[in-house]
């Protein structure tokens, strides 16, 4: 992307640029109060657990939701801050890591008690992690494009621009790391609707990947990153306080999920029964919302100051450590739980949901198999997630895996023709992804000329 200058020749930044220059003056205050009011959330869940009091059902899901909130988005922003002392590869996947622990917390609660009760609770498992992984690309990647290109516009328009703009997002060819293991991890998880079970070889092929991964990424060097909000206030401790302080809050939240996790997930499971209300539903979309949102609201603060590349590449982290890591670790919990080793089990429900998130998943690769996502191809991802949503509603409740399976071949058939028609990109993807030296991939532009031009894009 070129970015086009303003009528005194300044460029406008584009999404592949450095993020607009910003000032520190009075920031300070404001990010020691986001501190505050985060740990804050925390505090109810934390003297309910304490004191064992025990609310109605909905209360509590809320309290112990609202502390899964809090003690994210801590998590995020430590994470942020951590990218200052490793390497640019491996912070990429702690931060990812990291900010979607809320997540493992949750769903390890529910495969644990499925070793238990698995008719009950192994639906569950797979709903939070099936929902999870679909909000991350269907609303995270299509919001951070969205954003970014609707903030260029903005920022051409005030400036009196009125030449065409460049909106396409790219990522640099250090990404393509991350979207090749993506890949791999995706065409082994089309496999998956086709079992009973998610079983222990499941685990140890998705959990091998993941450790490949980081393996992969260890050798990228160190850059200095950007921080935003109370990540750029953790930054500039002095390194000594800034390890403590982040070794504190690190701690600190992650003490905290471990008492919410499991309060929470239970009291979903019992609101659901009480209001008549599905429990399927309930763990599938408002858990994951809960834990998610840090992360998605960090990837737009880096939309909105157009550092797309750091926001989107965050968020395909995110999905790389979802689909390998703590898909693979589901089976694991569920064996420790029920002392045995048979897999978790799949019921049809739970094939049909795994198929179409391993679609879209597909279909998510195969746009960035380019390194770059077009606002056309953006608007595909966002409007194929809601309309499962819209063509659920509109039929009837015994029809619902038409739905699932409907879209999820449309996932698969899009995929196909992407991929057909950027196939000249997808040799130099292998290429980078698991053999060209890191020194290589860092130093490359983001539209490096290995990319087909967006003339060859559908």
């Amino acid at each position: 992307m070129e970015p086009p200058p303003d009528p005194s020749g300044t460029p406008i930044p584009g999404t592949s640029s450095p993020m607009l220059p910003t000032s520190r003056t009075g920031r300070a205050p404001r990010q020691f109060l986001a501190m505050g009011a985060a740990a804050g959330l925390t505090v109810p869940a934390l003297v309910l657990r304490a004191t064992g009091t025990q609310p109605v059902e909905w209360v509590a899901a809320i309290v112990f939701g609202v502390a899964v909130i809090g003690s994210a988005f801590l998590l995020a922003w430590a994470a942020e801050a951590l990218q200052l002392d490793v390497s640019r590869g491996v912070s990429l996947a702690v931060v990812a890591l990291i900010a979607v622990l809320p997540e493992y917390a949750v769903d390890f609660v529910f495969a644990y008690k499925a070793g238990k009760n698995p008719t009950e609770y192994a639906p569950l498992a797979l709903a939070n992690m099936t929902g999870g992984n679909r909000l991350l690309i269907g609303v995270g990647w299509t919001m951070v494009v969205f954003l970014a290109a609707w903030r260029m516009k903005r920022l051409a328009a005030a400036r009196g621009y009125t030449g065409e703009l460049d909106t396409e997002t790219r990522l640099g060819r250090s990404h393509s790391i991350e979207i090749g293991f993506l890949a791999v991890a995706t065409i082994y998880s089309l496999t998956l609707p086709l079992k009973r079970t998610l079983t222990l070889f499941d685990a140890v092929v998705l959990i091998t990947l993941f450790i490949a991964y980081m393996i992969r990424i260890s050798g990228a060097p160190a850059e200095e990153p950007e921080l935003v909000g109370p990540a750029e206030l953790l930054g500039a401790l002095p390194p000594r306080r800034r390890h403590i302080t982040l070794a504190v809050v690190l701690a600190f939240s992650a003490g905290v999920i471990l008492v919410a996790a499991e309060p929470f997930a239970d009291a979903l499971v019992q609101t659901g029964t009480e209001f008549g209300i599905s429990k399927f539903l309930l763990v599938q979309w408002l858990a994951p919302i809960a834990s998610e949102a840090p992360e998605l609201l960090v990837a737009g603060v880096f939309a909105w100051r157009l550092n797309v590349e750091s926001g989107l590449g965050t968020l395909v982290s995110s999905k790389v450590n979802q689909w390998t890591l703590l898909v693979g670790s589901l089976p694991i919990v569920f064996a420790v739980s029920s002392a045995s080793l048979h897999g978790l089990p799949l019921d049809s429900l739970q094939r049909e949901e795994l198929f179409l998130t391993a679609a879209q998943s597909a279909f998510a690769v195969a746009v960035l198999s380019n390194r770059s996502i077009s606002v056309k191809e953006a608007s595909w991802l966002g409007g194929l997630f809601l309309s499962q949503f819209v063509v659920g509603a509109a039929l009837p409740e015994g029809a619902r895996d038409v739905e699932r399976v409907g879209v999820g071949i449309v996932y698969l058939v899009l995929a196909a023709v992407i991929l057909w028609r950027q196939r000249a990109a997808i040799r130099p993807l292998a290429r980078d992804a698991f053999r060209t030296p890191h020194h290589e991939l860092i130093h490359a532009a983001p539209d490096a000329p290995d990319a087909p031009d967006a003339d060859e894009r559908p």
